[in-house]
């Protein structure tokens, strides 16, 4: 059953029948008692029967809801068999037809339910009449009995159906809650990312550009006194840690996704990535139409996987690759570099050189996808990353 604001309605409709199987079969097992008789005891045993398998049956009742089960069918054939060897010794056994009206419509297919309903009606007006005539009362009240059956049963489907299509809006809006909230934390993430490059930037690089150039300064008025080998030492390691500082803010600040992925991937291409002597090449669709953290992770990805190039491939060519095929994005990565062991690399997870991998294998995990890298020494390095569409 569908737990909802109309769950106390369903509660109530169930609770009903059961009180009203109850009444219903307690007056047919006291008509027998009083009446007596050589039909007495099979019919206290067809009665007792009857409620054993409608109390062992409710359950299987239950679980037909909103779909139709086998079993519960063939409970409800049981049933409808018991009753009608009850009907032929006890006339008031007709009585017991309204609880099965709402069993008939709950239980059998759409079609097939009202079809028994009217089938029960008629078998019903058949034994009042056969025990003790035909009479006005004797066929109206199971045919109204029947009418009311029936329109509360369509009452009820409508409320199922109510209910189960709330329920599906309920968690399509909590589904969306769930996506919005992942996005605001991404954007949180961007934000201090950029705020992060902002201040390195200001700070790190700018001071340590300054160091480069005063140490430059120093080389070029007596690059031949004593120790001048010490400040050109200096001032390498200054401008290689300015290079990383770059490097550093490059990733800390991706190009802004306003304008969408594509755009993005060519901007990052369009960096000034042949200082270090690498080409960059984008091969991607004008516009893609892909959720906004999927758009974020996937430039992550290719931010990554070029800053590893360029750190420890010694390439001279990248190629960024961006396919939307159905319900999968795919971001290929491929270089001309030295390539690597992939699976010794994999055994030293948690060495510097395999960072990079790492934090991307990490991110694609986030979104349920899959990081495939190819490459072997000398061969250069292939990195796919797949992420789901939702």
């Amino acid at each position: 059953m569908v737990h909802s604001t109309l769950t106390p309605v369903f509660v109530g409709l169930r609770t009903g029948l059961h009180v009203l199987f109850a009444t219903l079969l307690a007056l047919v097992v006291v008509r027998v008692a009083v009446v007596g008789g050589p039909w007495a005891l099979p019919s206290l045993v067809l009665a007792a029967a009857f409620g054993a398998v409608y109390l062992l049956g409710a359950r299987i009742a239950r679980a037909a809801e909103g779909r139709r089960s086998r079993a519960g069918v063939l409970w409800l054939v049981g049933l409808t068999v018991l009753w009608t060897a009850l009907l032929v010794l006890v006339p008031e056994a007709a009585y017991l037809v309204f609880p099965l009206f709402f069993l008939y419509l709950h239980v059998l297919p759409r079609v097939v339910g009202p079809v028994a309903v009217v089938l029960a009606t008629a078998v019903a007006i058949s034994a009042i009449g056969v025990h003790g005539g035909f009479t006005v009362g004797g066929v109206v009240g199971p045919v109204v009995g029947a009418g009311v059956a029936l329109l509360i049963g369509l009452g009820y489907r409508a409320l199922a159906r109510e209910a189960a299509e709330r329920e599906e809006l309920v968690a399509e809006l909590l589904a969306t809650r769930d996506r919005l909230a992942a996005t605001e934390r991404e954007q949180g993430v961007l934000a201090e990312r950029a705020r992060l490059a902002r201040e390195i930037h200001d700070t790190v690089a700018q001071g340590l550009s300054s160091i480069q150039m005063l140490l430059h300064a120093a080389e070029r008025a007596d690059g031949d006194r004593p120790g001048a080998e010490h400040v050109r030492l200096a001032r390498e390691t200054a401008a290689d840690g300015l290079a990383d500082t770059r490097r550093f803010i490059r990733e800390l600040a991706p190009p802004t996704l306003e304008a969408g992925l594509p755009a993005a991937l060519r901007r990052l291409a369009a960096t000034q990535w042949s200082a270090d002597g690498v080409t960059v090449a984008v091969d991607a669709p004008e516009t893609v139409a892909l959720p906004m953290d999927l758009q974020t992770a996937l430039l992550r990805i290719a931010q990554g996987a070029v800053a590893n190039v360029v750190q420890h491939a010694g390439a001279a060519r990248v190629r960024l690759v961006l396919a939307v095929d159905g319900r999968e994005a795919r971001l290929t990565v491929t270089d001309d570099g030295r390539g690597f062991d992939v699976v010794a690399v994999d055994g030293r997870a948690r060495s510097t050189d395999s960072f990079g991998l790492r934090a991307m294998a990490d991110r694609v995990a986030q979104f349920g996808g899959r990081l495939e890298v190819d490459s072997s020494p000398g061969s250069g390095t292939t990195v796919v990353a797949t992420l789901e569409v939702p």
